[in-house]
């Protein structure tokens, strides 16, 4: 009989310590459940957002409607009805406007697409289909072709780069200057 409760013993004990071994942290994965990988875990509609440095506004984001992808492996958030971004260095202001806008938080880059349009605070304006900005280099940046207008120049390219206060705007691959006559 002490064999068989010692026998049953051992048992219980190498059955209770691979049941410890077999268990993980399963967290992340619960929290997914009932959430579809291709669907937002959130929505939010009227975004204005705005950004600080110092007590003082550096970037003011606004959008009709915000999908928020934060649940995938690389989050993100979507404005599927456009975005609007205004950038503020001291007292000058430039607008960048456009149809659709994704922000990538991991790599802090915001990339916006469809009739993107940028006014700088000194009256110059840039189009393009797509325009990359970049949050920690405050950087803007794009490969495809553009259109820059100032009040001297109308300047075609293929590509685009600047700083964040447009001080060292650039046209990549310039197919075409058009002086402006008044």
């Amino acid at each position: 009989m002490k064999q068989n409760i010692k026998y049953l013993l051992n048992i219980v004990t190498v059955f209770t310590v691979a049941l410890f071994f077999s268990c993980t942290d399963n967290y992340k994965e619960v929290q997914k459940i009932g959430i579809s990988e291709n669907e937002p875990i959130g929505e939010a509609e009227n975004i204005n957002l705005k950004v600080t440095d110092s007590g003082k506004v550096t970037r003011h984001l606004v959008g009709a409607r915000m999908l928020n992808f934060s649940n995938r492996d690389f989050p993100y958030y979507e404005f599927p009805e456009g975005a609007t971004l205004h950038i503020y260095d001291g007292n000058k202001k430039s607008t960048i406007v456009s149809d659709y806008a994704v922000v990538y938080d991991a790599t802090s880059i915001i990339d916006l697409q469809g009739n993107v349009v940028i006014t700088t605070h000194d009256n110059r304006v840039l189009k393009s289909e797509q325009l990359y900005f970049d949050r920690k280099k405050e950087w803007i940046f794009t490969n495809v072709p553009v259109t820059f207008e100032s009040e001297q120049d109308v300047i075609h390219g293929n590509g685009f780069d600047s700083n964040g206060d447009f001080s060292n705007a650039e046209v990549l691959e310039v197919t075409g200057i058009f002086a402006v006559e008044d």
